[in-house]
């Protein structure tokens, strides 16, 4: 049996714009997906997909004939993950059947990739290029297929449809006032990109802005400084999404600061307060609160 195992994701600036070449500052996740493949005799895929809890979530079996056979439609997990395996067959094709076991260490609502540390486990999986199988079946910008293999947080931007992914040191000296609050939403994120697409807007006006402030989170080293610089990019993403932050809809009264991480209205949003919010959120009816360090992976100091 061989294990292979891959990161979650949280953009931290640059939600959608990062579809449009924008600098996006993402952070691979403490927690994860792993993928066990085991051969068997039959020429069958044997799929098991574990909750974080033991729980399955999914069970199928694929035939090679299956596997080889002309791709249908998506509508469901059991035809998302034929298309998923039809790709790595067309890549890098392979003989008998194998026993897949998927084993998430997060809840599936917590929305840090279940579907990109698939993807990138599948790729190692069959030594194919992870970003190719990304486009072939979800799509999207590809800044969780680079968190879900790298360790350390990352500035990412598409060129000319390239992905451009710098590996960098950023762990903010008041990462102690940071934390994570879960929203109880999942969003689909390939809805919601679909709905920014279709969206008329000016982005070069809006992709200079968003790539000065990633730069300046990633420099800065004051939370006083934080606090406005993520202010500002909800105000821009606001506008540019034409709808309200989360803060000013949901949490008005609070008195730190919050920002939405990647589709606005559902997952986790970050958290910015020198006191500790967890009973503000928690009266709220969100209990679901992580610290920075509970959350993501250790950077260099």
């Amino acid at each position: 049996m061989t294990t292979y195992y891959s990161h979650g994701k949280l953009l931290l600036t640059g939600e959608y714009v990062v579809l449009d070449g924008a600098l996006a500052l993402a952070v691979p996740t403490k927690f994860g997906q792993s993928l066990e493949v085991e051969p068997i005799s039959a020429n069958n895929i044997e799929w098991i997909g574990y909750e974080e809890n033991g729980n399955i979530w999914v069970q199928e079996i694929f035939t090679l004939t299956q596997i080889q056979g002309t791709s249908q439609p998506v509508t469901d997990v059991r035809s998302r993950l034929l298309q998923l395996l039809q790709f790595c067959y067309q890549e890098s094709p392979w003989e008998g059947g194998f026993k897949m076991h998927t084993k998430l260490t997060f809840p599936r609502n917590w929305g840090l990739g279940t579907s990109s540390t698939l993807v990138n486990n599948l790729a190692q999986w069959r030594k194919i290029d992870a970003w190719d199988l990304l486009q072939a079946t979800f799509g999207g910008s590809g800044y969780d297929i680079s968190c879900a293999k790298n360790e350390v947080p990352i500035i990412y931007q598409l060129l000319d449809g390239d992905p451009l992914v710098k590996r960098v040191n950023f762990l903010p000296k008041f990462s102690k006032y940071l934390y994570f609050v879960h929203l109880n939403q999942k969003q689909d994120s390939q809805r919601e990109v679909q709905k920014y697409l279709r969206k008329n807007h000016d982005w070069a006006k809006t992709i200079q802005p968003i790539n000065r402030i990633t730069k300046a989170v990633l420099a800065c080293s004051d939370l006083q400084e934080f606090l406005q610089l993520i202010r500002e990019h909800e105000v821009k993403m606001s506008d540019v999404l034409q709808s309200p932050t989360i803060q000013e809809t949901f949490f008005s009264d609070f008195e730190g600061g919050i920002k939405s991480l990647g589709a606005w209205g559902g997952d986790f949003v970050l958290v910015v307060s020198q006191n500790n919010p967890s009973s503000y959120f928690a009266s709220k009816g969100y209990s679901t609160i992580l610290r920075y360090d509970e959350m993501v992976l250790p950077s260099v100091g």
